[in-house]
C-alpha cells in the first residue's frame, strides 16, 4: 500500500483508492469506516443523495459505492469559504474513483429545491454544529429531504429530557472558533418533530465512549447520528 504524493492537498478524509494507495487524512479510515456503517445502515441502494459539506467527499464515494443512483457533494466552507480546506482532495479522490458522483459549490443557506433538487437521503455529517442558526439550517435541509436525513453532530446534556442546546464561545469546541453548538438527543428529536419528520433514531457515535468518571464527556459533550425519516 502506497502513500499518494499530493503535497498541495491537506486530506481531512483517509481514502483507499482501487489501485492500494491511501490518503492518511486527519479522520483516520478505521473512524470513517465505523461511521459509514452506522450511518448507511438504512440502506442507500437505488436511492438520490445528497451529501451536505461534502469536503474530500468520503461519505459521497461511500454512497456511490454502495449502490446510490445518483450522489451530489456540495459544499462551500471546505471548498471555497473561509474553512482551511479546499475542493482538491474531493477532485484528486474523484479522478482515482472514476467516480460519477456530481458536485456543487454552495453554502447550507442557499440550499433548497430550487438549487438543489430533492433527495431521497440527505446526509449532514459534522455540519451542524458550525452553522450559527441551527434550526433554520436544518429547515433548508428539510426542504430537499424526501424520504431520510442522516445527521452526525456534536451533543451535549444528552442525559437530561428537556430540549436543550449548548452554546460554545470562542474555541471552547475543539480550539474551533467555528464551532457554535450542541443539542442534546431531546432537542434534535424536537426539531426534527417540528419539521415534519415521524420517526427518529438516535445512536452515540460508535467511536465516542463516554464515561462517568469524565463528567464533561458524558453531562457536556457527546457525538451521536441520527436519523430521522418523513
Amino acid at each position: 500500500m502506497s502513500e499518494v504524493a499530493e503535497a498541495p492537498i491537506t486530506w481531512f478524509h483517509s481514502h483507499a483508492f482501487p489501485d492500494g494507495a491511501t490518503t492518511a487524512g486527519i479522520k483516520p479510515a478505521e473512524v470513517l469506516a465505523k461511521e459509514a456503517e452506522a450511518i448507511f445502515a438504512p440502506g442507500v441502494a437505488g436511492k438520490s443523495v445528497l451529501d451536505i459539506g461534502a469536503w474530500d467527499g468520503y461519505f459521497s464515494f461511500e454512497a456511490e459505492r454502495r449502490g446510490a443512483a445518483r450522489v451530489l457533494a456540495t459544499d462551500h466552507f471546505c471548498w471555497s469559504g473561509p474553512g482551511w480546506g479546499t475542493k482538491a482532495g474531493f477532485d484528486h479522490a474523484h479522478k482515482r474513483f472514476k467516480s460519477k458522483v456530481e458536485s456543487l459549490d454552495i453554502d447550507v443557506p442557499k440550499i433548497s429545491p430550487a438549487t438543489v433538487g430533492t433527495f431521497d437521503v440527505v446526509l449532514f455529517l459534522g455540519v451542524l454544529y458550525h452553522v450559527k442558526d441551527p434550526f433554520a439550517s436544518l429547515e433548508q435541509v428539510a426542504s430537499v429531504t424526501g424520504e431520510m436525513m442522516a445527521v452526525e453532530t456534536e451533543s451535549a446534556f444528552d442525559p437530561f429530557p428537556w430540549p436543550l442546546m449548548r452554546f460554545y464561545e470562542g474555541t471552547s469546541l475543539n480550539n474551533d472558533p467555528t464551532n457554535f453548538w450542541a443539542p442534546n438527543k431531546a432537542c434534535l428529536e424536537a426539531m426534527f418533530r417540528e419539521l415534519g419528520f415521524k420517526r427518529t433514531e438516535i445512536k452515540r457515535h460508535p467511536c465516542v465512549r463516554p464515561s462517568w468518571r469524565h463528567p464533561d464527556l458524558y453531562w457536556k459533550r457527546n457525538r451521536v447520528i441520527m436519523h430521522a425519516w418523513r
